[in-house]
């Protein structure tokens, strides 16, 4: 398995990195979708997310990853081990970050009949795909806008559902695949669906940067850690792991975070004013002011922490105005100029 480049080492891309952390905190804020210009470390940035994530706790020998103390959204195997009433053996794993290639096929993706058992057993068995490996994780997409439709349905289907069904050549299957979906790509070379575009509840624009010092600090370290990787990486595993603890902290203390009414009404007139469909928006929004202010340690949610995160929760949600040729980005600021009235 490749080693991957220390999250605390990445260089700039400061709003990339804040919706990556917003998302570790509370994965219920949804996706992030990573859009700008080719080599400006997306893929690099979301294949570091799993520095940031604690391991889990699954159920030993389960091919899903199956939480032991959930009662619900576990296999077969599990759910018959919890109606007899025995207490599944446990173990911790890291929190699996999947890559879906672009080519992969609908079998790779979803599952297929183990040819190998069923040539030399002569037994029908099923072999889990990408999305069980992706359960209680992050799956993610490189070139998202360029994934074919009848893939980009499927996600949109098992996303909805947290479930993933397999129905052929006499397997009837059934398993959990609730997973955090991650994309990033280049807007140039085409755009995506509407319906997947939903299913992502940030979206951040990463663009060269343009101060050379900071250019200068990329070429290094990431020369530095191609001439050697672990080394790089126990340089930097002091930053890495305070990070990690920083993101614990703020997760033991986002159930206590209080998102009040006003702030509410404040989101759901920013998305009025916006005029996006559906209430998915202020749930996101809610979601993100929480997550944020657990990580700087606030137990309220307020005004400031929905400035910071609205850009990156309403961008990707705004409807072409033939009117307005202006970027949505800069749609999302005027808005919240005349909401919070700053």
């Amino acid at each position: 398995m490749a080693i991957p480049f220390p999250f605390s080492a990445i260089v700039g891309q400061d709003e990339m990195k804040l919706a990556i952390q917003i998302v570790a905190i509370d994965p219920k804020v949804g996706g992030i979708l990573a859009l700008g210009d080719r080599g400006t470390g997306k893929s690099t940035a979301v294949r570091a997310l799993a520095d940031l994530l604690p391991p889990l706790q699954v159920v030993v020998g389960c091919r899903y990853g199956c939480d032991p103390a959930s009662s619900a959204a576990t296999c077969t195997d599990c759910a018959s081990l919890k109606t007899a009433g025995k207490r599944p053996k446990t173990e911790t794993r890291p929190v699996p970050v999947v890559d879906l290639p672009l080519g992969a096929s609908e079998d790779r993706v979803v599952g297929a009949l183990d040819l190998e058992k069923a040539l030399s057993q002569g037994v029908k068995a099923f072999s889990p795909g990408l999305l069980a490996q992706a359960n209680r994780g992050f799956l993610y997409i490189d070139e998202v806008n360029l994934l074919e439709d009848h893939l980009v349905d499927l996600l949109i289907d098992v996303a909805a559902s947290g479930e993933n069904v397999v129905e052929r050549e006499g397997l009837s299957v059934r398993h959990p695949a609730r997973f955090v979906l991650v994309g990033s790509g280049n807007p140039e070379e085409g755009e995506l669906r509407p319906q997947l575009l939903d299913r992502f509840g940030l979206s951040v624009e990463v663009r060269t940067p343009q101060d050379i010092d900071q250019r200068i600090a990329v070429i290094k370290r990431r020369d530095a850690f191609e001439r050697d990787p672990q080394g790089f990486r126990d340089e930097w595993a002091t930053q890495n792991d305070g990070l990690r603890e920083h993101i614990l902290k703020a997760r033991k203390l986002l159930d206590k975070v209080k998102v009040g009414d006003d702030l509410l009404r404040l989101c759901a007139q920013l998305c009025q004013a916006l005029g996006t469909d559906g209430l998915r928006a202020e749930l996101t929004l809610m979601r993100a002011c929480r997550s944020l202010a657990a990580m700087q340690g606030h137990k309220t949610a307020t005004p400031a922490h929905l400035r910071t995160v609205a850009p990156m929760a309403l961008r990707h949600r705004l409807r072409r105005n033939p009117l307005d040729d202006t970027g949505s980005g800069t749609r999302v600021d005027r808005a919240l100029a005349e909401v919070l009235g700053t």
